[in-house]
């Protein structure tokens, strides 16, 4: 596994069916993590109907990470249903700072991203212009092209807990 791809799913504050069938790894509104239909390693050959489809142009050695929620989202004034919690947004956190570690994923911004920033380096791919994750309710404050930046910052930090004992 080379990469992570972070998502939201623009769905309800827990994962459905077909959620399962797109990610690896599902974070809901409480914190609680869910998996997906098929493991990481499925996505290190990508079989139509064997794999998790979650990044167009971008799923070959890609574990995705869904934060459930966010449906009817159109910018910051108008977040929509089932926005992302502080709570969700730690699990994930820390959730990634696990599987980079497992899988050692170095975490910079060529591997650990999110969907939007995977369709802005690939624009021709049908991930151009997505929009998750674009704006986090928690950090409102965020500006889009500042949440992958931040995001990092945050695995890190769980990175380091983790290899200190502090965080299980």
């Amino acid at each position: 596994m080379k990469r992570i791809i972070l998502h939201w799913t623009a769905g309800g504050p827990v994962p459905n069916s077909h959620e399962k069938e797109c990610y690896h790894f599902l974070v809901d509104s409480l914190g609680n993590i869910k998996n997906g239909k098929f493991k990481p390693e499925a996505n290190l050959k990508c079989i139509e109907g064997f794999y998790a489809a979650h990044t167009g142009g971008g799923n070959t050695g890609s574990i995705g990470v869904a934060l459930c929620g966010m449906l009817n989202f159109k910018d910051k004034n108008n977040i929509g249903n089932f926005p992302i919690t502080r709570v969700q947004f730690e699990a994930a956190m820390k959730l990634c700072a696990q599987l980079a570690i497992k899988y050692q994923i170095p975490v910079k911004s060529t591997n650990i991203m999110t969907h939007y920033e995977f369709g802005k380096l690939h624009p021709s791919s049908s991930s151009g212009g997505k929009i998750d994750i674009i704006f986090l309710p928690p950090f409102s404050w965020l500006e889009k092209d500042e949440i992958g930046k931040f995001i990092r910052s945050k695995i890190k930090w769980y990175i380091e807990q983790i290899n200190k004992g502090g965080v299980n």
